[in-house]
């Protein structure tokens, strides 16, 4: 490989390291919103699944139940985990062109 060509693929990789950057910067003012128990637990997340906020309705809280409550709230983190892992795949195979990276999102 000349010298010439590792310049232009080094600058390609800068390029697409510059672009995967966007689509992080993207992906972390994209909201997700999940609710459970008819709505009686809501959380939204962003695109790069960090927890933005939690609702806890206040019969939910007012019934006393435990076990009701921890069993919504795990479904719903759950829940925003897989749909944030499902909208960072949709925007990586924009970004790849329908290309699939192994490891880049699992």
């Amino acid at each position: 490989m000349s010298v010439k060509d590792f310049g232009s693929l080094f600058k390609q990789a800068q390029e697409m390291q510059s672009k995967m950057a966007d689509v992080q910067r993207d992906l972390a003012e994209k909201k997700v919103e999940v609710s459970t128990g008819g709505g009686m637990v809501k959380i939204v997340a962003n695109g790069v699944n960090e927890i933005i906020s939690v609702h806890i309705d206040d019969e939910l809280i007012n019934m006393n139940d435990r076990e009701v409550l921890e069993d919504l709230i795990t479904g719903a983190i759950n829940e925003v985990h897989r749909k944030v892992k499902e909208l960072a795949q949709e925007e990586m195979t924009r970004f790849t062109g329908g290309i699939k990276i192994p490891g880049l999102f699992p």
